[in-house]
């Protein structure tokens, strides 16, 4: 079968497209014939050795994925071939097969095609994980979401609605924050153009956000800090404009928590838990409360320049490669 391979660390143009021997699946693994597969910030830093988790030379990345079970292993419970599932999986997604643990399966519902079903798991699981376990957003509080255009920054507006806040979108471009509107963002920010900080101020007569989802870093993690509410929480989730410093002394003065967000960590550590948002949000995205806005489609082959897209923050919403 045809996969993504990373033969050396660095950037999408050195990863290669070539036939690789999958094997059979071990005793509690699932062949996923792969449907689709999501591209994910992640995916971006793992290539290059800057990830939380580093593969051993040469891997295939990927980790959200959607398909029809090809084979089960011995001890598979629950599953036969021709079901058709999703999965989220440490690496290998990028892929016409996939070798998932069978405690990362699950069922795909009939009426969720396989790009819906491959474009949810990471950015609405993290995004729920950090709104509701971590920040403990109540109805009613004001939400600053940067990035707000990005996978899992949409998210974290729609989830953010669902939850009875005032959502904040801030972005980028204007056609960034159109599409953040139609997904129900109450108000929106042009950071390269608007102070961000006094616009926050504005917008909530001089208050301040009561929990701030940070996904981007660099400059403008500091102003939304700033522009933060007494007792407010803000979130860390990623650093794709650089890793922060913090003027320590902002925290003491506004009384507020800084939290960080490791989905990933959070999914072995609590998997009960974890299981139950997986099955709220589902419900949500079943009921038509929640729909992921995927961007742009690519062939597999095309996985460099989907990443690529990535990095340049061209993205709205999800990417999707499909075999």
């Amino acid at each position: 079968m045809k996969a993504i391979l990373c033969k050396e660390l660095g950037l999408p143009e050195t990863l290669s497209y070539e036939e690789v021997d999958l094997g059979t699946p071990k005793e509690n693994e699932i062949l996923i014939e792969v449907k689709a597969c999501s591209v994910n910030y992640p995916d971006t830093l793992i290539i290059q050795g800057l990830y939380q988790f580093k593969p051993e030379l040469p891997f295939t990345p990927g980790s959200d994925v959607a398909g029809i079970v090809k084979e089960v292993g011995a001890d598979v419970k629950g599953f036969q071939p021709g079901d058709e599932v999703f999965s989220i999986v440490p690496y290998g997604g990028f892929a016409e097969e996939v070798l998932a643990p069978a405690n990362r399966v699950f069922p795909k519902p009939p009426t969720l095609d396989f790009k819906l079903a491959a474009s949810f798991t990471l950015t609405y699981g993290t995004s729920y994980h950090a709104l509701k376990d971590r920040a403990k957003l109540q109805a009613g509080e004001t939400l600053l979401v940067l990035g707000a255009a990005g996978g899992v920054g949409l998210a974290a507006v729609e989830l953010g609605k669902q939850m009875g806040a005032t959502v904040i979108a801030a972005a980028s471009s204007q056609e960034k924050l159109d599409l953040c509107q139609t997904y129900g963002a109450d108000h929106t920010i042009n950071y390269a153009e608007e102070d961000l900080k006094e616009r926050v101020k504005q917008l909530t007569e001089g208050k301040g956000a009561d929990v701030v989802y940070d996904p981007i870093g660099g400059k403008y993690t500091e102003a939304a800090l700033r522009a933060t509410a007494w007792e407010g929480r803000f979130l860390i989730v990623g650093f794709p404009a650089g890793i922060a410093s913090i003027p320590m002394n902002l925290p003491l003065l506004k009384g507020c928590d800084i939290m960080g967000v490791f989905w990933g960590r959070f999914t072995e550590v609590a998997p009960k838990q974890n299981m139950q948002n997986m099955q709220e949000i589902m419900g949500m995205l079943l009921t038509g409360k929640l729909k992921p806005h995927i961007d742009k489609v690519y062939p597999l082959q095309e996985t460099p320049q989907a990443l690529r897209d990535l990095m340049n923050r061209k993205a709205k919403g999800k990417i999707i490669l499909e075999p």
